[in-house]
């Protein structure tokens, strides 16, 4: 197959020449399996995405050679199918229509960085030029956002998952969200949010403020309620930004929404919840066998991300982000007041004040490197909402493009807010019942029989649970 001639078909000539340069003219084939045998690859490689690997002599040369792998091929244009030697198991152009962090995403879950090969055809590279490198960077930028989430996922993955049943227990009282066309506008705990606390207080009125949990203590210092907090941290800080919420045993005026594997206080029983599934088909089954109401979003590794997904699935108006700074300010990587400074006050002494631990802290969230992370999925996911998401104050450099999307500032954007008209935004259904005991009976059955059993195994062998729901 390899030997046979390749088939033109109305092939633009130019184009013609320039797939056939990607490779020898002797014995492509040959070279692909020298470049291949070159390489140090490991046996444990699950992934392998190749940027633009011409017409598939690699790819015959990684299927015989690594048969259990999945080989997935980025190409700058669309493919001609009829002239490859060996076809990818997926692959992507950019005629294709999705973005491609999202196509690795769907085609890559759950690995670790060592499951996955990045491999360069480079001959490609004096032909495609900057498009090229913009595969490989996009690529390495992907590899390294999934590498955290799968190392996150391997350290609180039995958490999450025991936090899952403990949480149907707590709630109580379940609202679904009716779509609304009300402004909102989604607070992060970034050090830019106290800029714009004045203009949030003459606007509150005309916007339904989401904000991440972390945030609220910052707004309520100054008389600003939110109309709904976002919790999805499943570790136990979680809790400290939460508990803000009841100190002085106040009773919170706003509803909570909460992925199920977040870490949750008892007392928020007494809160009206929005659960949020991560979508994960054991999650998804267990909830519709239960009939409890639930809204699926995607892991995001950080909260922010995933109040900007909960903000477009509740409203067609625009959306405003504040105190999305993803960097520190000065020393300060948090507005003030914030949940977890009590806990410096608490160890502060002479030879530990709070100045130096402030410093240390900040420094180790910069050298942890999850702003650039968080940083290249927002700019990525900017381009999906042209003309509808406005930065307000100081966030992170990568929302500055959102002001050439529009023909005002974003301020004017919100200063130009006028009251809208009355809105119901929830429905509220009241749920009793023991759902962490018969959630679990039906999730061991559904490990043990029926069509699901293997996939589920799969997802929950991915957290770390290798001995069924009680391992």
């Amino acid at each position: 197959m390899c030997n046979e001639p390749l088939k033109q078909n109305n092939i633009e000539p130019n184009r013609l020449e320039h797939i056939k340069s990607l490779h020898s003219r002797y014995n492509p084939q040959r070279e692909a399996e020298r470049y291949i045998t070159s390489l140090s690859l490991g046996k444990n490689i699950r992934f392998f995405i190749l940027i633009e690997p011409g017409l598939g002599y690699i790819t015959a040369s990684l299927k015989k050679k690594f048969p259990d792998a999945k080989i997935i091929a980025l190409h700058i244009e669309k493919p001609v199918e009829e002239m490859l030697i060996e076809r990818p198991h997926s692959h992507w152009y950019s005629q294709k229509g999705i973005a491609i962090q999202d196509f690795l995403e769907t085609e890559v879950p759950d690995s670790k960085s060592t499951e996955i090969r990045l491999l360069e055809w480079r001959p490609a590279i004096s032909i495609y030029g900057d498009a090229y490198l913009n595969l490989v960077r996009e690529t390495a930028a992907f590899i390294k956002r999934a590498d955290a989430n799968a190392r996150t996922t391997d350290t609180f993955g039995r958490l999450w998952f025991k936090n899952f049943f403990r949480n149907l227990d707590v709630i109580k009282t379940v609202i679904s969200p009716l779509r609304f066309s009300t402004p909102v506008l989604v607070t992060g705990a970034g050090p830019g949010l106290e800029y714009v606390i004045p203009e949030i207080r003459k606007k509150r009125d005309f916007i339904f403020i989401l904000s991440c949990s972390s945030s609220v203590p910052a707004l309520t210092n100054e008389n600003i309620i939110p109309d709904m907090v976002i919790s999805t941290d499943g570790t136990r800080w979680a809790k400290f930004h939460l508990y803000e919420i009841f100190r002085g045993n106040r009773k919170p005026l706003f509803p909570l929404a909460a992925a199920l594997s977040a870490s949750l206080l008892s007392q928020c029983e007494a809160l009206s919840v929005m659960p949020i599934s991560d979508g994960s088909l054991w999650q998804t089954l267990i909830l519709n066998e239960l009939k409890i109401p639930f809204i699926s979003l995607p892991q995001r590794g950080t909260v922010t991300a995933s109040a900007l997904d909960l903000a477009f699935t509740l409203s067609d108006g625009n959306i405003f982000i504040a105190g999305i700074d993803l960097a520190n300010s000065g020393i300060r990587s948090h507005v003030r007041p914030y949940s977890l400074d009590y806990l410096m006050e608490k160890k502060a002494e002479r030879k530990n004040p709070i100045y130096s631990q402030v410093y240390k802290r900040s420094s180790l969230i910069k050298q942890g490197g999850a702003y650039d992370v968080y940083a290249s999925w927002f700019k990525k996911q900017l381009k999906l909402y042209p003309g509808q998401l406005f930065s307000l104050g100081k966030n992170s450099h990568v929302f500055s493009p959102i002001e050439s999307m529009i023909e005002d500032s974003s301020e004017r954007v919100f200063e130009a807010l006028r009251p809208g008209k009355a809105e119901k935004r929830f429905e509220a259904v009241s749920i009793t019942g023991n759902f962490s005991a018969k959630a679990k009976a039906f999730l061991d059955k559904a490990l043990k029989e029926g069509p699901y059993s293997a996939a589920i195994k799969k997802e929950l062998k991915a957290l770390g649970l290798n001995e069924g729901i009680d391992g």
